[in-house]
Protein backbone atom coordinates (compact mmCIF):
# COMPACT_ATOMS: atom_id res chain seq x y z
CA UNK A 1 0.00 0.00 0.00
CA UNK A 2 1.65 3.55 -1.00
CA UNK A 3 1.68 5.79 1.94
CA UNK A 4 -0.40 8.64 0.05
CA UNK A 5 -2.86 5.65 0.40
CA UNK A 6 -2.76 4.97 4.14
CA UNK A 7 -3.09 8.71 4.85
CA UNK A 8 -6.17 8.95 2.71
CA UNK A 9 -7.64 6.00 4.33
CA UNK A 10 -6.41 7.03 7.83
CA UNK A 11 -8.00 10.36 6.67
CA UNK A 12 -11.43 8.43 5.91
CA UNK A 13 -11.36 6.84 9.12
CA UNK A 14 -11.20 10.44 10.53
CA UNK A 15 -13.97 11.98 8.85
CA UNK A 16 -16.39 8.61 9.40
CA UNK A 17 -15.58 9.46 13.77
CA UNK A 18 -16.53 13.17 13.15
CA UNK A 19 -19.41 12.79 10.41
CA UNK A 20 -20.50 10.25 12.72
CA UNK A 21 -20.70 12.24 15.75
CA UNK A 22 -18.26 9.83 17.31
CA UNK A 23 -15.13 12.27 18.13
CA UNK A 24 -14.63 15.96 17.33
CA UNK A 25 -11.52 16.94 14.97
CA UNK A 26 -9.14 18.07 17.70
CA UNK A 27 -9.73 14.32 19.57
CA UNK A 28 -9.34 12.71 16.12
CA UNK A 29 -6.20 14.44 16.03
CA UNK A 30 -4.89 13.89 19.45
CA UNK A 31 -5.57 9.94 18.74
CA UNK A 32 -3.88 9.78 15.41
CA UNK A 33 -1.04 12.34 16.58
CA UNK A 34 -0.07 9.95 19.28
CA UNK A 35 -0.23 6.70 17.25
CA UNK A 36 2.45 4.98 14.93
CA UNK A 37 0.98 6.90 12.31
CA UNK A 38 2.18 10.36 13.15
CA UNK A 39 5.76 9.26 12.70
CA UNK A 40 5.24 9.13 8.88
CA UNK A 41 6.60 12.79 8.45
CA UNK A 42 5.59 13.85 5.39
CA UNK A 43 2.46 11.43 5.18
CA UNK A 44 1.41 12.16 8.31
CA UNK A 45 1.24 16.31 7.26
CA UNK A 46 -0.78 14.97 4.15
CA UNK A 47 -3.62 13.10 5.77
CA UNK A 48 -3.39 16.21 7.98
CA UNK A 49 -3.91 18.59 5.62
CA UNK A 50 -6.69 16.62 3.59
CA UNK A 51 -8.40 16.00 6.97
CA UNK A 52 -8.42 19.30 8.16
CA UNK A 53 -9.34 21.04 5.00
CA UNK A 54 -11.95 18.53 4.04
CA UNK A 55 -13.71 19.06 7.71
CA UNK A 56 -13.18 23.18 7.33
CA UNK A 57 -14.33 22.93 4.11
CA UNK A 58 -17.46 20.46 4.14
CA UNK A 59 -20.13 22.96 2.90
CA UNK A 60 -17.95 24.11 0.01
CA UNK A 61 -17.46 20.48 -1.19
CA UNK A 62 -20.87 19.76 -0.53
CA UNK A 63 -22.27 22.27 -2.66
CA UNK A 64 -19.81 20.85 -5.66
CA UNK A 65 -21.40 17.15 -4.44
CA UNK A 66 -24.94 18.15 -5.10
CA UNK A 67 -24.27 20.00 -8.40
CA UNK A 68 -23.19 16.29 -9.30
CA UNK A 69 -25.67 14.04 -7.53
CA UNK A 70 -29.05 15.27 -8.31
CA UNK A 71 -30.64 12.08 -7.20
CA UNK A 72 -29.09 11.59 -4.30
CA UNK A 73 -29.50 14.13 -1.02
CA UNK A 74 -25.85 14.35 0.85
CA UNK A 75 -27.68 13.78 3.97
CA UNK A 76 -29.39 9.93 2.92
CA UNK A 77 -26.14 9.22 1.61
CA UNK A 78 -24.14 5.83 3.49
CA UNK A 79 -22.30 7.97 6.19
CA UNK A 80 -19.14 5.95 4.78
CA UNK A 81 -19.80 6.95 0.92
CA UNK A 82 -20.39 10.40 1.99
CA UNK A 83 -16.65 10.82 3.61
CA UNK A 84 -15.27 8.99 0.92
CA UNK A 85 -16.94 11.83 -2.11
CA UNK A 86 -15.95 14.77 0.71
CA UNK A 87 -11.77 13.45 0.64
CA UNK A 88 -11.91 13.13 -3.17
CA UNK A 89 -13.48 16.34 -3.64
CA UNK A 90 -11.54 17.80 -1.14
CA UNK A 91 -8.42 16.91 -3.29
CA UNK A 92 -9.91 17.56 -6.76
CA UNK A 93 -11.10 21.06 -5.75
CA UNK A 94 -9.61 22.07 -3.52
CA UNK A 95 -6.15 20.49 -3.16
CA UNK A 96 -5.42 19.78 -6.52
CA UNK A 97 -2.40 18.11 -5.67
CA UNK A 98 -3.14 14.97 -7.69
CA UNK A 99 -4.00 14.55 -11.10
CA UNK A 100 -7.97 13.59 -11.58
CA UNK A 101 -7.90 10.01 -12.40
CA UNK A 102 -5.36 8.90 -9.49
CA UNK A 103 -7.83 10.65 -7.20
CA UNK A 104 -10.91 8.92 -8.45
CA UNK A 105 -8.81 5.38 -8.62
CA UNK A 106 -7.68 5.67 -5.04
CA UNK A 107 -11.80 6.94 -3.79
CA UNK A 108 -12.91 4.17 -5.77
CA UNK A 109 -10.52 1.71 -4.55
CA UNK A 110 -11.47 3.13 -0.28
CA UNK A 111 -15.46 2.64 -1.45
CA UNK A 112 -14.53 -0.95 -2.49
CA UNK A 113 -12.82 -1.71 0.84
CA UNK A 114 -14.94 0.13 3.24
CA UNK A 115 -18.60 0.47 2.03
CA UNK A 116 -21.09 -2.27 -0.24
CA UNK A 117 -20.44 -3.85 -3.65
CA UNK A 118 -22.20 -0.93 -5.60
CA UNK A 119 -20.42 1.85 -3.59
CA UNK A 120 -17.31 2.14 -6.15
CA UNK A 121 -19.66 2.86 -8.79
CA UNK A 122 -21.57 5.15 -6.95
CA UNK A 123 -18.38 6.80 -5.78
CA UNK A 124 -16.76 6.68 -9.43
CA UNK A 125 -20.14 8.42 -11.54
CA UNK A 126 -20.53 11.11 -8.58
CA UNK A 127 -16.59 12.29 -9.16
CA UNK A 128 -16.16 11.36 -12.94
CA UNK A 129 -18.89 13.99 -12.94
CA UNK A 130 -17.50 16.43 -10.94
CA UNK A 131 -13.43 15.87 -12.63
CA UNK A 132 -15.49 17.06 -15.78
CA UNK A 133 -17.09 20.01 -15.05
CA UNK A 134 -15.47 23.38 -15.47
CA UNK A 135 -15.20 24.55 -12.05
CA UNK A 136 -12.82 21.72 -11.00
CA UNK A 137 -9.51 21.56 -12.89
CA UNK A 138 -7.07 18.71 -11.51
CA UNK A 139 -3.35 19.72 -11.87
CA UNK A 140 -0.91 17.71 -14.21
CA UNK A 141 0.58 14.16 -12.47
CA UNK A 142 2.37 14.62 -9.14
CA UNK A 143 5.52 12.95 -8.69
CA UNK A 144 3.91 11.37 -5.56
CA UNK A 145 0.88 9.48 -7.27
CA UNK A 146 2.05 8.56 -10.50
CA UNK A 147 4.63 5.91 -11.57
CA UNK A 148 7.67 7.25 -12.72
CA UNK A 149 8.73 5.70 -16.04
CA UNK A 150 12.38 5.66 -17.92
CA UNK A 151 12.33 8.04 -20.62
CA UNK A 152 11.49 6.17 -24.49
CA UNK A 153 14.93 5.74 -26.53
CA UNK A 154 14.14 8.03 -29.09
Amino acid sequence: MSKRRLARENCLQSLYLTDSGVMTPEEVLAVFQKGDFAREGKVFEFYKDIFLTTFSSTGQIDSIIRSTSRNWEIDRMAVIDRCILRLAVCELAILRDAPAPVIIDEAIELAKKYSTEKSGKFVNGVLDSIARSPAVKAPAASANDTPTEPPANP
